[in-house]
């Protein structure tokens, strides 16, 4: 119906952009985006590096795979009819050792298979010409990965959901979830809203929130901690593109790599190393509840039981800036521990089911009158606009307007 209205759990980049969406398609439905901070694109969104992602890393017919490639050209075209910034700065994914080259193929053809644009292997000599700093014996470049600027976007989405009669409403920590005669009650402390369908796109909270919405456990959120050195700014002309890794298969995380920030800043990392808390930006951030739920899961301990020593090894370099720089140096030879200082950190929200697998690709449940995205990692951002596109579809069950 025309006069409903849609609530949306979380202000992050996927809840603002599935808002605008249902803004965009569906006029004269309400919609009304929850959120406990005080600001938009508080957490995974204001933290992310701002890489534009081509689509290279996805297993083909995934979500990631299919919404990333669609993501990036609407992405794309929003920046610049917004003024927002996106820099084609294009990315090496290089191979350091003789025992990767086998795994860059892989990666190729898996890209292949996903159109990722002028895409294309190089030498070593041909390395030396795109990035004359770099190590490796052989690389992927993809010319057409970008960056951006997220949380901007994110502001920008917002003005889009106002602008057509939404609102943001910050300062809403979703308390509960009600079904009730014809609608849901969303609760914060004594305050109510009442909508007629609910979208949870609650990021480092996505399962506690789905609790409330008796939605199934798992998977659960398991709290990673990605830190980051920065260059020093007379040594940011080190690189010039995004470098990063071949990836390991075994793992969701990209490993250590360098990326050009739109403010011409350069970031080192990240690492990946369990974090105490959700929220759990430093590494003195703890909670309590947070760790108590973690050791209640199953899934957490047969996920350290697989992957302790590589555990050990990311708190090695979270706590000494050689260790650290040590994977650095292998893709920028030159730099050194006096070229960086310590930069910010981010928190991935990452899924794990109850046998302590890693959730890789996007999951989205739906249940009656409520959607939840249980798992957005990266690309998320990079594919926002066709997530919420994918989620519309879903709850209105009708086709994508062209």
């Amino acid at each position: 119906m025309a006069d409903e209205t849609i609530g949306i759990v979380g202000a992050g980049i996927v809840g603002l952009a599935t808002a605008r969406e249902i803004a965009l398609r569906r006029p004269g439905t309400r919609v009304v985006v929850l959120e406990k901070e005080q600001e938009v694109a508080a957490h995974q969104t204001g933290h992310n590096s701002g890489v534009v992602h081509a689509g290279i890393y996805y297993a083909p017919g995934s979500l990631k795979a299919d919404l990333c490639v669609r993501g990036v050209s609407v992405l794309r075209e929003y920046c610049q009819d917004r003024g927002l910034p996106y820099e084609e700065i294009g990315k090496l994914v290089v191979a350091v050792r003789q025992d990767e080259l086998g795994r860059m193929e892989s990666l190729y053809e898996r890209a292949r298979n996903n159109h990722v644009p002028d895409l294309r292997k190089i030498s070593k000599e041909e390395i030396k010409e795109l990035e004359p700093h770099a190590g490796g014996i052989a690389a992927l470049h993809s010319p057409r990965t970008a960056i951006t600027d997220y949380p901007a976007i994110a502001r920008e989405f917002a003005k889009d959901i106002e602008a057509s009669g939404g609102e943001v409403r910050l300062g809403f920590p979703v308390t509960s979830i009600t079904n009730v005669p014809g609608g849901i009650e969303v609760g914060s402390g004594q305050e109510r809203v009442r909508v007629d369908r609910l979208i949870l796109c609650a990021g480092l909270h996505s399962d506690s929130v789905a609790k409330l919405a008796q939605d199934k456990k798992e998977p659960k959120i398991i709290p990673f901690r990605g830190e980051y050195m920065l260059l020093r700014p007379e040594r940011t002309d080190l690189v010039r593109g995004l470098i990063y890794p071949v990836p390991d298969p075994r793992y969701p995380f990209l490993g250590v790599h360098f990326t050009p920030r739109v403010d011409g800043s350069v970031e080192v990392g990240p690492n990946a190393v369990l974090a105490l808390a959700r929220e759990g930006y430093r590494l003195s951030s703890v909670s309590l509840k947070d760790l108590a739920g973690l050791a209640a899961y199953p899934g957490a301990w047969k996920m350290a039981a697989q992957h302790w020593k590589t555990g050990i090894k990311e708190y090695r370099g979270s706590l000494s800036r050689a260790a650290f720089m040590k994977d650095a140096k292998l893709y920028v030879p030159g730099v050194g521990v006096a070229d960086v200082v310590r930069g910010g950190a981010g928190v991935r929200a990452q899924a794990l089911d109850p046998d302590g697998t890693l959730v890789d690709d996007f999951r989205i449940h739906q249940t009656g009158r409520i959607t939840a995205v249980r798992n957005a990692p990266s690309p998320a951002a990079t594919a926002s606009m066709a997530i919420a596109e994918h989620i519309v579809d879903a709850v209105f069950g009708d086709a994508r307007a062209t």
